[in-house]
């Protein structure tokens, strides 16, 4: 006899609602990893920080938006992604590659400041490197989640609804 879950199962085996092609409960804190998923996908894209952030475009906060979503929720800010496997992040990798972005992004938000412009973040000599950080972390992330990691960055408001989906 086979028993048939709901379609709101988080049952293994049971395919879960999709946020954007993210399965909804296949992270237990999802809503979480989507927060700081869209804050690496913006800190990892030069393209998107010169026409959106530098540019002052409505719907996508600026930098400093950004590193408080990365680390609000989760306090990354306080100890190590390693503590998130398995309920934000799928495993060790994904967790140190996130570690070392976060670290990237703080130095520099420390050295310039918080509310600091977006250019002083843009012109530090170290930015290079906090976006790579945040690349990899990006890709990896994005990957997991089956989705596109070339795709533009979503608005603050998509964000918002689909975080509160479900």
């Amino acid at each position: 006899m086979t028993v048939q879950g709901s379609e709101k199962s988080s049952r293994r085996g049971r395919r879960s609602p999709t946020m954007g092609g993210m399965p909804l409960n296949d992270m237990p804190w999802w809503r979480w990893r989507s927060q700081v998923r869209s804050a690496l996908h913006m800190l990892s894209a030069p393209a998107f920080q010169r026409d959106v952030w530098l540019a002052g475009v409505d719907g996508y906060g600026d930098v400093t938006d950004a590193v408080y979503r990365l680390v609000e929720d989760t306090w990354l800010d306080h100890w190590s992604a390693e503590k998130y496997v398995g309920t934000v992040f799928r495993d060790s990798q994904e967790a140190a590659l996130v570690d070392t972005a976060v670290l990237r992004v703080l130095r520099i938000m420390h050295q310039v400041g918080p509310d600091a412009a977006v250019n002083a973040y843009l012109d530090h000599p170290d930015w290079p490197e906090a976006v790579r950080a945040a690349r990899d972390a990006h890709v990896r992330l994005a990957a997991s989640d089956g989705e596109d990691p070339e795709a533009e960055p979503r608005s603050l408001e998509l964000l918002q609804i689909m975080t509160r989906a479900v």
